[in-house]
Protein backbone atom coordinates (compact mmCIF):
# COMPACT_ATOMS: atom_id res chain seq x y z
CA UNK A 1 0.00 0.00 0.00
CA UNK A 2 2.84 2.43 0.92
CA UNK A 3 4.76 1.73 -2.30
CA UNK A 4 1.60 2.26 -4.33
CA UNK A 5 1.02 5.64 -2.68
CA UNK A 6 4.65 6.72 -3.31
CA UNK A 7 4.25 5.78 -6.98
CA UNK A 8 1.10 7.82 -7.14
CA UNK A 9 3.00 10.81 -5.66
CA UNK A 10 5.79 10.46 -8.24
CA UNK A 11 3.26 10.44 -11.11
CA UNK A 12 1.00 13.21 -9.84
CA UNK A 13 3.67 15.72 -8.75
CA UNK A 14 4.81 16.66 -12.29
CA UNK A 15 1.18 16.97 -13.36
CA UNK A 16 0.46 19.34 -10.46
CA UNK A 17 3.41 21.51 -11.47
CA UNK A 18 2.12 21.69 -15.03
CA UNK A 19 -1.38 22.64 -13.84
CA UNK A 20 0.01 25.31 -11.54
CA UNK A 21 1.97 26.78 -14.41
CA UNK A 22 -1.14 26.89 -16.58
CA UNK A 23 -3.14 28.59 -13.83
CA UNK A 24 -0.45 31.21 -13.36
CA UNK A 25 -0.35 31.85 -17.08
CA UNK A 26 -4.12 32.32 -17.22
CA UNK A 27 -4.03 34.59 -14.17
CA UNK A 28 -1.57 36.93 -15.88
CA UNK A 29 -4.28 37.87 -18.40
CA UNK A 30 -4.10 38.26 -22.16
CA UNK A 31 -1.90 41.38 -22.01
CA UNK A 32 0.97 39.94 -19.99
CA UNK A 33 4.38 39.29 -21.48
CA UNK A 34 6.84 36.55 -20.60
CA UNK A 35 9.46 38.93 -19.19
CA UNK A 36 7.11 40.29 -16.53
CA UNK A 37 6.71 43.78 -18.01
CA UNK A 38 3.15 43.26 -19.23
CA UNK A 39 0.65 45.96 -20.01
CA UNK A 40 -1.46 47.44 -17.22
CA UNK A 41 -5.10 46.79 -18.07
CA UNK A 42 -7.45 49.68 -17.33
CA UNK A 43 -11.16 49.15 -17.92
CA UNK A 44 -13.58 51.79 -19.13
CA UNK A 45 -17.36 51.58 -19.45
CA UNK A 46 -19.35 54.24 -21.27
CA UNK A 47 -22.57 54.89 -23.16
CA UNK A 48 -21.06 54.78 -26.64
CA UNK A 49 -24.45 54.11 -28.22
CA UNK A 50 -28.04 54.74 -27.18
CA UNK A 51 -29.90 57.84 -26.00
CA UNK A 52 -26.99 59.35 -24.03
CA UNK A 53 -24.29 58.33 -26.49
CA UNK A 54 -22.83 61.83 -26.65
CA UNK A 55 -21.85 61.59 -22.99
CA UNK A 56 -19.99 58.33 -23.43
CA UNK A 57 -18.38 59.22 -26.73
CA UNK A 58 -17.05 62.52 -25.38
CA UNK A 59 -15.76 60.98 -22.17
CA UNK A 60 -14.16 58.09 -24.07
CA UNK A 61 -12.36 60.41 -26.48
CA UNK A 62 -10.87 62.35 -23.59
CA UNK A 63 -9.84 59.14 -21.83
CA UNK A 64 -8.39 57.67 -25.01
CA UNK A 65 -6.37 60.83 -25.71
CA UNK A 66 -4.94 60.81 -22.18
CA UNK A 67 -3.98 57.12 -22.28
CA UNK A 68 -2.23 57.56 -25.62
CA UNK A 69 -0.30 60.54 -24.27
CA UNK A 70 0.68 58.66 -21.12
CA UNK A 71 1.93 55.72 -23.19
CA UNK A 72 3.82 57.98 -25.60
CA UNK A 73 5.61 59.48 -22.59
CA UNK A 74 6.78 56.06 -21.42
CA UNK A 75 3.71 54.72 -19.69
CA UNK A 76 3.41 54.12 -15.95
CA UNK A 77 6.15 52.44 -13.93
CA UNK A 78 7.86 51.47 -17.17
CA UNK A 79 4.73 49.74 -18.48
CA UNK A 80 2.15 50.83 -21.04
CA UNK A 81 -1.54 51.15 -20.23
CA UNK A 82 -4.01 49.00 -22.17
CA UNK A 83 -7.44 50.64 -22.24
CA UNK A 84 -10.26 48.11 -22.56
CA UNK A 85 -13.54 49.87 -23.35
CA UNK A 86 -17.06 48.44 -23.10
CA UNK A 87 -20.31 50.02 -24.34
CA UNK A 88 -23.27 49.84 -21.96
CA UNK A 89 -25.53 51.15 -24.75
CA UNK A 90 -27.15 53.67 -22.36
CA UNK A 91 -29.26 50.76 -21.07
CA UNK A 92 -30.12 49.94 -17.44
CA UNK A 93 -28.33 46.81 -16.25
CA UNK A 94 -25.66 46.77 -18.95
CA UNK A 95 -23.08 48.61 -16.84
CA UNK A 96 -23.02 45.82 -14.27
CA UNK A 97 -22.56 43.21 -17.00
CA UNK A 98 -19.68 44.93 -18.80
CA UNK A 99 -17.84 45.88 -15.60
CA UNK A 100 -17.92 42.24 -14.42
CA UNK A 101 -16.37 41.32 -17.76
CA UNK A 102 -13.67 43.98 -17.49
CA UNK A 103 -12.68 42.77 -14.03
CA UNK A 104 -13.12 39.01 -14.26
CA UNK A 105 -12.19 38.31 -17.88
CA UNK A 106 -9.94 41.20 -18.91
CA UNK A 107 -8.14 41.57 -15.58
CA UNK A 108 -8.60 45.33 -15.22
CA UNK A 109 -6.78 46.76 -12.20
CA UNK A 110 -8.94 49.90 -12.24
CA UNK A 111 -12.18 51.06 -13.86
CA UNK A 112 -12.94 54.46 -15.43
CA UNK A 113 -16.60 55.46 -15.80
CA UNK A 114 -19.42 56.40 -15.99
CA UNK A 115 -20.87 59.80 -16.82
CA UNK A 116 -24.48 59.10 -15.78
CA UNK A 117 -24.91 58.62 -12.02
CA UNK A 118 -27.46 55.84 -12.41
CA UNK A 119 -25.07 53.72 -14.43
CA UNK A 120 -22.18 54.43 -12.04
CA UNK A 121 -24.41 53.25 -9.21
CA UNK A 122 -24.90 49.94 -11.04
CA UNK A 123 -21.16 49.35 -11.42
CA UNK A 124 -19.84 50.70 -8.14
CA UNK A 125 -20.92 47.75 -5.93
CA UNK A 126 -19.15 45.32 -8.28
CA UNK A 127 -15.90 47.30 -8.13
CA UNK A 128 -16.21 47.62 -4.36
CA UNK A 129 -16.80 43.88 -3.87
CA UNK A 130 -13.81 43.02 -6.06
CA UNK A 131 -11.66 45.75 -4.46
CA UNK A 132 -10.98 47.39 -7.82
CA UNK A 133 -10.70 51.21 -7.80
CA UNK A 134 -13.36 52.96 -9.88
CA UNK A 135 -13.10 56.61 -10.94
CA UNK A 136 -16.18 58.30 -12.36
CA UNK A 137 -15.35 61.23 -14.61
CA UNK A 138 -18.61 63.08 -14.04
CA UNK A 139 -21.27 61.27 -12.00
CA UNK A 140 -22.40 63.98 -9.58
CA UNK A 141 -24.94 62.14 -7.40
CA UNK A 142 -23.49 61.84 -3.84
CA UNK A 143 -24.60 58.22 -3.54
CA UNK A 144 -22.00 57.04 -6.08
CA UNK A 145 -18.97 57.29 -3.79
CA UNK A 146 -21.02 56.32 -0.74
CA UNK A 147 -20.99 52.74 -2.11
CA UNK A 148 -17.52 52.21 -0.64
CA UNK A 149 -13.90 53.19 -0.25
CA UNK A 150 -12.83 51.97 -3.69
CA UNK A 151 -15.13 54.43 -5.49
CA UNK A 152 -13.87 57.88 -6.55
CA UNK A 153 -14.80 60.76 -8.83
CA UNK A 154 -12.97 63.73 -10.38
CA UNK A 155 -15.97 66.08 -10.54
CA UNK A 156 -17.95 68.18 -8.08
CA UNK A 157 -21.12 66.71 -6.56
CA UNK A 158 -24.76 67.74 -6.65
CA UNK A 159 -25.00 69.33 -3.19
CA UNK A 160 -22.51 71.89 -4.51
CA UNK A 161 -24.01 72.08 -8.02
CA UNK A 162 -27.52 72.52 -6.62
CA UNK A 163 -26.34 75.34 -4.36
CA UNK A 164 -24.51 76.96 -7.27
CA UNK A 165 -27.63 76.98 -9.45
CA UNK A 166 -29.78 78.25 -6.58
CA UNK A 167 -27.33 81.13 -6.05
CA UNK A 168 -27.23 81.78 -9.81
CA UNK A 169 -31.04 81.91 -10.01
CA UNK A 170 -31.25 84.39 -7.12
CA UNK A 171 -28.29 86.65 -7.90
CA UNK A 172 -27.79 86.53 -11.67
CA UNK A 173 -31.31 85.78 -12.92
CA UNK A 174 -32.81 87.83 -10.07
CA UNK A 175 -35.56 85.21 -9.74
CA UNK A 176 -37.51 84.90 -6.51
CA UNK A 177 -40.11 82.42 -7.78
CA UNK A 178 -39.14 79.35 -9.81
CA UNK A 179 -40.69 76.06 -10.90
CA UNK A 180 -39.07 72.67 -11.57
CA UNK A 181 -39.49 69.90 -14.12
CA UNK A 182 -37.76 66.74 -12.88
CA UNK A 183 -36.96 63.30 -14.33
CA UNK A 184 -38.17 60.75 -11.74
CA UNK A 185 -36.37 57.91 -13.55
CA UNK A 186 -32.89 59.44 -13.16
CA UNK A 187 -31.09 59.52 -9.78
CA UNK A 188 -29.05 62.44 -11.13
CA UNK A 189 -32.15 64.53 -11.80
CA UNK A 190 -33.90 63.77 -8.53
CA UNK A 191 -30.79 64.41 -6.44
CA UNK A 192 -29.91 67.68 -8.15
CA UNK A 193 -33.51 68.90 -7.85
CA UNK A 194 -33.52 68.25 -4.10
CA UNK A 195 -30.27 70.14 -3.50
CA UNK A 196 -31.42 73.02 -5.67
CA UNK A 197 -34.69 73.33 -3.73
CA UNK A 198 -32.82 73.39 -0.43
CA UNK A 199 -30.38 76.04 -1.66
CA UNK A 200 -33.04 78.19 -3.28
CA UNK A 201 -35.23 78.19 -0.17
CA UNK A 202 -32.20 79.03 1.99
CA UNK A 203 -31.49 81.99 -0.30
CA UNK A 204 -35.02 83.33 0.25
CA UNK A 205 -36.56 82.00 -2.96
CA UNK A 206 -39.92 80.28 -3.45
CA UNK A 207 -40.53 77.01 -5.31
CA UNK A 208 -43.94 77.45 -6.93
CA UNK A 209 -44.38 73.85 -8.08
CA UNK A 210 -42.56 70.78 -9.38
CA UNK A 211 -43.73 68.69 -12.30
CA UNK A 212 -42.39 65.20 -13.10
CA UNK A 213 -41.59 63.10 -16.17
CA UNK A 214 -39.60 59.95 -17.01
CA UNK A 215 -36.50 59.51 -19.17
CA UNK A 216 -37.46 58.86 -22.77
CA UNK A 217 -40.68 60.90 -22.67
CA UNK A 218 -41.28 63.04 -25.76
CA UNK A 219 -44.36 65.10 -24.87
CA UNK A 220 -44.09 67.55 -21.97
CA UNK A 221 -46.93 69.92 -22.83
CA UNK A 222 -49.20 68.89 -19.95
CA UNK A 223 -46.48 69.54 -17.37
CA UNK A 224 -45.44 72.78 -19.05
CA UNK A 225 -49.03 74.04 -19.19
CA UNK A 226 -49.32 73.45 -15.46
CA UNK A 227 -46.05 75.30 -14.83
CA UNK A 228 -47.11 78.21 -17.04
CA UNK A 229 -50.19 78.77 -14.90
CA UNK A 230 -47.91 79.37 -11.89
CA UNK A 231 -46.18 82.34 -13.60
CA UNK A 232 -42.61 81.40 -12.59
CA UNK A 233 -39.77 83.81 -13.22
CA UNK A 234 -37.49 80.94 -14.31
CA UNK A 235 -37.75 77.16 -14.65
CA UNK A 236 -35.09 74.70 -13.44
CA UNK A 237 -34.83 71.50 -15.49
CA UNK A 238 -32.18 69.17 -13.97
CA UNK A 239 -32.13 66.41 -16.58
CA UNK A 240 -30.10 65.14 -19.55
CA UNK A 241 -29.73 66.96 -22.84
CA UNK A 242 -32.26 65.04 -24.96
CA UNK A 243 -35.23 65.79 -22.73
CA UNK A 244 -33.98 69.27 -21.80
CA UNK A 245 -33.91 70.38 -25.45
CA UNK A 246 -37.39 69.01 -26.15
CA UNK A 247 -38.79 70.61 -22.99
CA UNK A 248 -37.52 74.08 -23.85
CA UNK A 249 -38.65 73.80 -27.46
CA UNK A 250 -42.18 72.79 -26.45
CA UNK A 251 -42.24 75.50 -23.77
CA UNK A 252 -41.57 78.19 -26.37
CA UNK A 253 -44.36 76.76 -28.53
CA UNK A 254 -46.70 77.23 -25.55
CA UNK A 255 -45.62 80.84 -25.14
CA UNK A 256 -43.39 80.37 -22.10
CA UNK A 257 -40.67 83.00 -22.43
CA UNK A 258 -38.86 82.87 -19.06
CA UNK A 259 -35.29 81.51 -18.83
CA UNK A 260 -34.77 77.76 -18.43
CA UNK A 261 -31.65 76.54 -16.68
CA UNK A 262 -30.16 73.17 -15.78
CA UNK A 263 -27.11 71.25 -14.61
CA UNK A 264 -24.19 69.54 -16.33
CA UNK A 265 -26.57 66.98 -17.86
CA UNK A 266 -27.26 69.61 -20.50
CA UNK A 267 -23.64 69.47 -21.70
CA UNK A 268 -23.77 68.14 -25.28
CA UNK A 269 -23.77 69.54 -28.84
CA UNK A 270 -27.08 67.71 -29.35
CA UNK A 271 -28.70 70.14 -26.93
CA UNK A 272 -28.40 72.81 -29.62
CA UNK A 273 -29.21 70.58 -32.58
CA UNK A 274 -32.43 69.40 -30.91
CA UNK A 275 -33.50 72.61 -29.17
CA UNK A 276 -32.38 75.13 -31.78
CA UNK A 277 -33.31 78.79 -31.32
CA UNK A 278 -35.68 77.94 -28.47
CA UNK A 279 -32.63 77.62 -26.20
CA UNK A 280 -31.53 81.23 -26.63
CA UNK A 281 -31.20 82.83 -23.21
CA UNK A 282 -30.97 79.53 -21.32
CA UNK A 283 -28.16 78.55 -18.93
CA UNK A 284 -26.51 75.52 -17.35
CA UNK A 285 -23.72 74.63 -14.95
CA UNK A 286 -20.76 72.54 -16.02
CA UNK A 287 -17.17 71.64 -15.12
CA UNK A 288 -14.96 73.71 -17.44
CA UNK A 289 -14.99 75.96 -20.47
CA UNK A 290 -13.02 75.41 -23.65
CA UNK A 291 -12.71 79.22 -23.85
CA UNK A 292 -10.34 79.26 -20.86
CA UNK A 293 -7.06 81.14 -21.27
CA UNK A 294 -5.22 78.73 -18.93
CA UNK A 295 -2.29 77.23 -20.93
CA UNK A 296 -3.06 73.62 -19.93
CA UNK A 297 -6.66 73.97 -21.09
CA UNK A 298 -5.67 75.65 -24.35
CA UNK A 299 -3.16 72.87 -25.01
CA UNK A 300 -5.76 70.19 -24.30
CA UNK A 301 -8.35 71.85 -26.56
CA UNK A 302 -5.84 72.09 -29.42
CA UNK A 303 -4.74 68.44 -29.12
CA UNK A 304 -8.34 67.28 -28.92
CA UNK A 305 -9.38 69.35 -31.94
CA UNK A 306 -6.39 68.16 -33.96
CA UNK A 307 -7.32 64.55 -33.29
CA UNK A 308 -11.12 64.53 -33.28
CA UNK A 309 -11.96 67.67 -35.30
CA UNK A 310 -14.31 68.98 -32.62
CA UNK A 311 -14.21 71.19 -29.53
CA UNK A 312 -13.97 69.10 -26.34
CA UNK A 313 -16.85 69.50 -23.92
CA UNK A 314 -16.74 69.00 -20.16
CA UNK A 315 -17.28 65.24 -20.41
CA UNK A 316 -14.22 64.94 -22.65
CA UNK A 317 -12.18 67.08 -20.25
CA UNK A 318 -13.24 65.02 -17.23
CA UNK A 319 -12.52 61.76 -19.05
CA UNK A 320 -9.05 63.11 -19.82
CA UNK A 321 -8.48 64.10 -16.20
CA UNK A 322 -9.74 60.79 -14.83
CA UNK A 323 -7.09 58.84 -16.75
CA UNK A 324 -4.31 61.17 -15.62
CA UNK A 325 -5.45 61.05 -11.99
CA UNK A 326 -5.30 57.25 -12.15
CA UNK A 327 -1.83 57.26 -13.74
CA UNK A 328 -0.61 59.73 -11.11
CA UNK A 329 -1.91 57.47 -8.32
CA UNK A 330 -0.15 54.44 -9.81
CA UNK A 331 3.13 56.36 -9.95
CA UNK A 332 2.81 57.53 -6.36
CA UNK A 333 1.84 54.02 -5.25
CA UNK A 334 4.84 52.58 -7.10
CA UNK A 335 2.55 49.77 -8.14
CA UNK A 336 -0.49 48.81 -10.22
CA UNK A 337 -1.81 46.71 -7.34
CA UNK A 338 -5.47 47.79 -6.87
CA UNK A 339 -5.22 48.12 -3.09
CA UNK A 340 -2.12 50.32 -3.28
CA UNK A 341 -3.64 52.37 -6.10
CA UNK A 342 -6.77 52.89 -3.99
CA UNK A 343 -4.66 54.24 -1.13
CA UNK A 344 -2.82 56.62 -3.46
CA UNK A 345 -6.07 57.83 -5.04
CA UNK A 346 -7.48 58.61 -1.59
CA UNK A 347 -4.38 60.72 -0.90
CA UNK A 348 -4.68 62.79 -4.10
CA UNK A 349 -4.07 66.47 -3.37
CA UNK A 350 -3.69 69.43 -5.72
CA UNK A 351 -3.52 67.40 -8.93
CA UNK A 352 -3.59 69.96 -11.74
CA UNK A 353 -5.92 68.91 -14.55
CA UNK A 354 -7.79 70.68 -17.33
CA UNK A 355 -10.91 70.90 -15.14
CA UNK A 356 -8.99 72.42 -12.24
CA UNK A 357 -7.21 71.03 -9.20
CA UNK A 358 -8.36 67.60 -8.06
CA UNK A 359 -8.39 67.35 -4.27
CA UNK A 360 -9.95 64.15 -2.93
CA UNK A 361 -11.88 64.76 0.28
CA UNK A 362 -12.47 62.10 2.93
CA UNK A 363 -15.47 60.80 0.95
CA UNK A 364 -13.43 60.48 -2.27
CA UNK A 365 -15.20 63.41 -3.96
CA UNK A 366 -13.32 66.13 -5.83
CA UNK A 367 -13.61 69.71 -4.62
CA UNK A 368 -13.81 71.94 -7.71
CA UNK A 369 -15.46 75.13 -8.98
CA UNK A 370 -18.47 75.17 -11.32
CA UNK A 371 -18.72 77.07 -14.59
CA UNK A 372 -21.95 78.69 -15.83
CA UNK A 373 -22.55 78.77 -19.59
CA UNK A 374 -25.22 80.68 -21.50
CA UNK A 375 -26.68 79.83 -24.89
CA UNK A 376 -26.39 82.85 -27.17
CA UNK A 377 -26.48 83.07 -30.96
CA UNK A 378 -26.55 79.30 -31.21
CA UNK A 379 -23.36 78.84 -29.16
CA UNK A 380 -22.27 78.11 -25.60
CA UNK A 381 -20.90 81.28 -24.00
CA UNK A 382 -18.99 81.55 -20.74
CA UNK A 383 -20.79 83.53 -18.01
CA UNK A 384 -18.98 82.99 -14.71
CA UNK A 385 -17.10 80.60 -12.44
CA UNK A 386 -18.43 79.86 -8.96
CA UNK A 387 -16.02 78.37 -6.43
CA UNK A 388 -16.93 76.16 -3.45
Amino acid sequence: MTNLFRGFQRNVAPLCLILMGLLLAVGCGPSATTDGTGLIVVGEFASLTGKEANFGQSSHKGTELAVDEINAAGGVLGRKLLLKTEDNQSKPGESATVVRKLINRDGAVAILGEVASGRSLEAAPICQTNKIPMISPSSTNPKVTQVGDYIFRVCFIDPFQGTVMARFARTTLKASKVALLTDVAAPYSMGLADFFKQGFAAAGGTILSEQKFSSGDKDFKAQLTALKSENPEAIFVPCYYNEAALIVRQARELGITVPFFGGDGWEAPELLSIGGKALEGCFYSTHYTSESSIPAVKNFVKKFQDRYKEVPDAMAALGYDSAYVLADAMKRAGSADPTKVREALAATKDFDGVTGKTIMDKDRNATKPAVILAIKNGKFEYVETISP
